[in-house]
């Protein structure tokens, strides 16, 4: 093995419990999520390797079997999106949403929805939907709010500061585009950006994007401009990928329900 090669990073190496004895190479280069899977495990990893990769262009490679790649996760995960998708959508949506609608029209003309194109699993484009909260404008897609933004209505800081402006994205879960637990969905000229300046952030493209996702109850949600915090964030996102259970996603929900609880007695 040259110098080069034992650069690689074997991070786990082969799926335990999968009968082909098989495993899933994912790395990424910029904003370039790049996967192969199923090698088989008689093959020499770094000759394999070496036939398919420029070992001159990338110098680091990550290999490794993650939760969600098993059926029965992914199976378990989507009947549970499922459930509180549809719970969510017919108990509490149908008579909120009109409530909000009313009160967005009357403050400012504009949809009652805001639909931006956003990145979903291996970096695939779905249409988000959130209530809007601002005024309707031409940067609405390629600059985030800031703290104190023009743009942001009074009923769209209301919306903003209990987090309602995002729950029409339960209709997101229910088409299959997001999960309710996952990473945040960035805009797609944030997701370019931040993959020419953040190693590994196309590894978030692993799995669908969440309403809410382990970075968030660990405070880092809304707009982020400092780049050292959005490598904090795109990191507890990766570990949330790698570390999936489902006592995980239920420990993120309830912080989250209590989170917003908190935030309506203040």
């Amino acid at each position: 093995m040259n110098a080069l090669q034992s650069k690689i990073i074997m991070k786990k190496a082969l799926y335990p419990n999968d009968k082909n004895n098989t495993a899933s190479l994912s790395f990424s280069e910029g904003n370039n999520l790049i996967r192969i899977d199923k090698i088989p495990a008689v093959l020499n990893a770094d000759n394999y390797l070496s036939q398919i990769l420029d070992l001159k262009k990338y110098s680091e490679v990550a290999l490794l079997s993650l939760p969600l790649e098993s059926g029965i996760n992914r199976v378990i995960k989507r009947s549970i999106d499922l459930f509180l998708s549809i719970i969510f959508i017919v108990f509490i949506l149908s008579w909120l949403t009109p409530v909000i609608g009313i009160l967005i029209k009357l403050e400012s003309p504009g949809p009652v929805f805001f639909l931006q194109k956003r990145n979903k699993k291996n970096g695939r484009i779905f249409t988000c939907i959130k209530f809007r909260s601002m005024i309707v404008n031409v940067e609405a897609d390629i600059v985030q709010a800031r703290e104190n933004d023009y743009r942001i209505t009074r009923i769209g800081k209301f919306l903003r500061k209990y987090y309602l402006d995002e729950l029409p994205q339960f209709i997101n879960v229910l088409l299959g585009d997001m999960s309710v637990i996952g990473p945040r969905p960035h805009m797609v000229s944030d997701n370019i950006k931040y993959g020419e300046l953040i190693r590994d952030y196309s590894f978030r493209s692993n799995v669908n994007p969440g309403i809410t996702g382990l970075a968030q109850i660990s405070g880092y949600n809304g707009p982020v401009a400092d780049i050292e915090k959005m490598r904090t964030r795109v990191k507890i996102d990766n570990f949330y990928i790698r570390h999936w259970s489902l006592k995980l996603d239920a420990l993120i929900l309830v912080r989250m329900m209590v989170k917003a609880i908190r935030a309506l007695h203040v």
